[in-house]
């Protein structure tokens, strides 16, 4: 393996940087444009988001890297084979490169989805991927110790595709905080050394617990979805199975939904006879988490002081009981948990435990604001509602994301703060594509440039006759015909022109 001249050493070195790093940082597409050099092909963004009408098909860049990375895969092979116990560091990158290969021949782009819980396609799969390991690396390399083995590579890179398959559809938006959040929650999977994570903290990422802030609809349930259901999953070589064997990886709990009686009962479970309605023996979320897979906690700021007390004990000691009952059982899974309420401000209350507080955010994520997003990067909007729209409306999804842009572009402030963010963006969106109009359910929270007649309304000021008018005004003014206004307000065209306020026109036109 030595002697490579330098265009294949600087190859192998950006391939071994682009395997072990987080795809969702602008250093995953600036080791592209090394690699590849002139012939790297510009990309719209510096990191990668969901382009609406990609697909799962792989970037241009992407394409010609692995199109290469086999072909310099089958050069070295026998240099690499013939060396058999070489640990210098061009073994190194050839079994980096040899990585990435087995990742994008058997795991991304086209061949990311196959069905891990039927056996027949698992045994193909699995059996396809071990020829190419031993191909290239055989029984005896070292990277079967280095590594883990064909069988840990091959759960890695299955929890890889999970990952990026969740990260990269969950979480939309092309602007800057949309992408810091992106690679905030890869880091949170993998952490920030992938190495480290494949040696050995695969083992341990499930005892650290994730919080997970933000204002209320800016998607701290997908964040935590996509968290959850990307954990490592052992597989079994000889039974040819994964540990989860089809089972559910995530299990959310939105704790505002219950009383805390029942939230106590409904988190750690409980015995027969523990109260009068306990009738048989219930096990609680806590019991069903499985190890490989994540408990997402939503609104932990509602929880009771005494139940906080208790969840403490399970993140430190990973021990609890069921009610009613003295034996102890263990927690084996992720905890997540999410609020959009500052828990600085529930501690000095003493309202949420700070104790608690420290144990969650030993790794914490903050979701941005849709506006934070928008003032960042201001032409994000029109992505964000053609992914939504492909989401919502399947084959629709060009023409409702088209007439849902020109009502908010026609119909609210530039700066109009979204205080639901995402999910009022979702909401806006549906209510146009239904009945082609949608008012903001917090006018109060409009911008200074809001129309005074919508103030008004805020401060129920106006009488209905007053509302009719201002309203049919005010869609005229931007439909400028009788026609097009009475389709929208559904009002006759003779009721509509006798509503139109000509002075109160002059006046906003």
């Amino acid at each position: 393996m030595d002697n490579l001249d330098s265009v294949t050493q600087n190859f192998l070195e950006a391939i071994s940087a682009i395997t072990y790093c987080n795809p969702f940082v602008p250093e995953r597409i600036e080791w592209e444009e090394r690699a590849l050099g002139s012939a790297f092909i510009p990309e719209p963004d510096t990191t990668w988001s969901r382009v609406p009408g990609m697909g799962d098909q792989n970037r241009p860049n992407v394409v010609q890297l692995t199109d290469r990375a086999n072909r310099l895969a089958e050069k070295l092979r026998p240099a690499y084979r013939a060396a058999r116990t070489s640990r210098d560091k061009l073994d190194g990158l050839y079994q980096d490169l040899v990585t990435y290969v087995l990742h994008y021949r058997h795991f991304a782009g086209t061949v990311t989805e196959f069905d891990r819980s039927d056996p027949s396609t698992l045994r193909r799969r699995w059996q396809s991927f071990l020829d190419d390991y031993l191909h290239y690396l055989g029984e005896d390399s070292p990277a079967n110790e280095t590594g883990g083995g064909p069988e840990h590579l091959f759960a890695l890179l299955d929890q890889v595709r999970r990952a990026f398959s969740y990260v990269f559809d969950l979480i939309v938006g092309d602007s800057t905080p949309a992408a810091k959040l992106r690679a905030a929650v890869w880091q949170s999977i993998f952490t920030h050394d992938m190495r480290r994570y494949r040696r050995s903290l695969y083992r341990h990422m499930t005892d650290v617990s994730t919080l997970i802030t933000g204002p209320s609809g800016s998607g701290k349930d997908l964040v935590a979805q996509a968290i959850g259901q990307s954990q490592y999953v052992p597989f079994d070589r000889k039974s040819v199975t994964f540990a989860d064997r089809g089972q559910a990886r995530f299990v959310p709990l939105n704790l505002s939904a219950f009383s805390p009686q029942l939230i106590e009962s409904e988190l750690f479970g409980h015995s027969k006879g523990a109260f009068t309605s306990a009738t048989t023996d219930r096990p609680g979320w806590l019991d069903q988490s499985p190890p490989w897979g994540g408990l997402f906690l939503d609104e932990i700021g509602e929880l009771d002081a005494a139940i906080q007390v208790k969840l403490l004990r399970v993140i430190q000691t990973r021990a609890y009981s069921r009610l009613g009952a003295s034996d102890v059982r263990h927690f084996q899974g992720k905890l997540l948990a999410a609020t959009n309420r500052d828990l600085s401000t529930e501690i000095e209350a003493g309202r949420f435990r700070m104790d608690l507080f420290y144990r969650l955010c030993a790794d914490h994520i903050e979701t941005p604001s849709l506006r934070a997003q928008l003032d960042d990067r201001p032409q994000a909007l029109d992505r964000l509602i053609l992914t939504l729209a492909q989401r919502i409306a399947g084959d629709e999804a060009p023409t409702v994301a088209a007439e849902t842009q020109a009502w908010i572009h026609q119909s609210l402030p530039t700066d109009y703060p979204w205080p639901g963010n995402i999910r009022e963006l979702e909401q806006c969106l549906r209510n146009v594509m239904v009945r082609r109009s949608y008012f903001p359910p917090v006018a109060s929270q409009f911008s200074s440039n809001t129309p005074a007649w919508l103030t008004s309304l805020s401060n129920r000021e106006l009488t209905a006759d007053e509302l009719v008018r201002r309203y049919v005004t005010w869609v005229y003014a931007h439909e400028r015909t009788y026609e097009r206004t009475a389709e929208i307000v559904q009002l006759d065209r003779r009721t509509v022109k006798a509503k139109v306020d000509t002075v109160w026109l002059a006046t906003i036109t």
